[in-house]
């Protein structure tokens, strides 16, 4: 079976399904046993991602379970700046902490070495090509440069993610120069992951939903298209998703902008505007995450309105973000079966 028989690669392609196919944001997580029982063994989190076995093996386990259209590689947006030497950590309870760069700091970073430093993410990607299921896609991964700068000039996640919005305003140029860097360093990742086996790729702007309109422009919209111009130049073949969390309003000009194949809905967007984004184009999304959680009508009211409005054009069903922790693994069957049976 040629890659282009895969469902979410004939979406991306602008092709209309039915059913649609269905992947799950984090769908590796603590919400299964069987991925604590692996992280367990691990070690560290970051032990985790490095470590092509675990990684492998944690990326397969809702494959196994579920039968998703996709796998997506389990590895961490902060790999990034992990390689940059930035002293990342993840404590539990208290999420990633790295070392806060300033403007000194940034005008010292270069991109030297930095994918090298990542093999071992490109190794599970070739190992999970060879051992998932021919007709699901391989999906990688990589953060959005305004996203990974959140926590680079912070040193952690907040609330609202000031520090980095207040960086940018006081030393306007510094934070320019972080931002092409890690878009530069970011479209070496995703090429390499692709060369390795990735069928398409997905770009996570979690913080987008933080800026205003001409910071979504500058910080949001500018160094993706980089990316994704620098993607496409090398791997034309390459299909990307990119998901600008909260955008609202101003996805109406972002796959336009950007360039990318599909963009990914939250699930404050409005279905009707979610139709027509759909218009110029594939969406991925939208699901509320708690309504997975608490299963029942909730879960079926949600995944009937998506597919009502969003099924008769170009969709990969998924959830507005990633599953949380406390969601049961029983509704995600009834999730997936509920989404499969609609095509009957």
């Amino acid at each position: 079976m040629s890659e282009t028989r895969r469902k979410i690669m004939r979406v991306l392609d602008g092709e209309t399904l039915s059913p649609p196919p269905i992947w799950l944001m984090r769908q590796a997580g603590r919400y299964l046993p069987e991925y604590k029982e692996t992280r367990a063994k691990a070690g560290s989190f970051l032990e985790l991602c490095y470590s092509p076995d675990h990684a492998v093996e944690v990326t397969l386990q809702p494959i196994r379970r579920y039968n998703f259209d996709a796998a997506i590689l389990f590895s961490d947006i902060l790999v990034i700046p992990d390689a940059m030497r930035r002293n990342v950590r993840f404590t539990e309870g208290h999420g990633p902490e790295m070392d806060p760069i300033d403007e000194a700091g940034i005008l010292r970073l270069d991109g030297m070495g930095v994918v090298d430093y990542l093999e071992p993410v490109f190794e599970t990607v070739r190992r999970l090509r060879a051992e998932l299921p021919e007709e699901t896609t391989l999906l990688g991964f990589c953060g959005a440069p305004w996203t990974v700068a959140t926590y680079m000039i912070a040193g952690h996640g907040t609330p609202d993610q000031a520090p980095a919005r207040l960086f940018a305003y006081k030393h306007p140029k510094a934070f320019e120069r972080l931002l092409m860097l890690l878009a530069d360093v970011s479209a070496d990742y995703l090429v390499r992951q692709i060369d390795a086996g990735a069928d398409a790729v997905q770009i996570f702007d979690s913080w987008a939903g933080v800026l205003g309109e001409k910071e979504f422009e500058a910080f949001a919209v500018r160094p993706v298209a980089r990316m994704i111009s620098s993607v496409k130049a090398r791997r034309p073949q390459a299909r990307i998703i990119a998901f600008a969390k909260g955008a609202g309003y101003l996805l109406k000009t972002y796959r336009q902008k950007t360039g990318a194949d599909a963009i990914g809905l939250d699930w404050s967007v409005p279905l009707g505007f979610a139709a027509e984004l759909q218009k110029e184009g594939p969406v991925q999304g939208n699901l509320d995450p708690m309504r997975l959680v608490a299963g029942g009508k909730a879960l079926e009211e949600g995944i009937d309105d998506i597919l009502a409005h969003l099924g008769s054009g170009p969709l990969i069903f998924n959830l507005g973000h990633g599953i949380t922790p406390q969601a049961d693994p029983e509704n995600v069957h009834l999730l997936v079966e509920r989404v499969r049976r609609s095509g009957n």
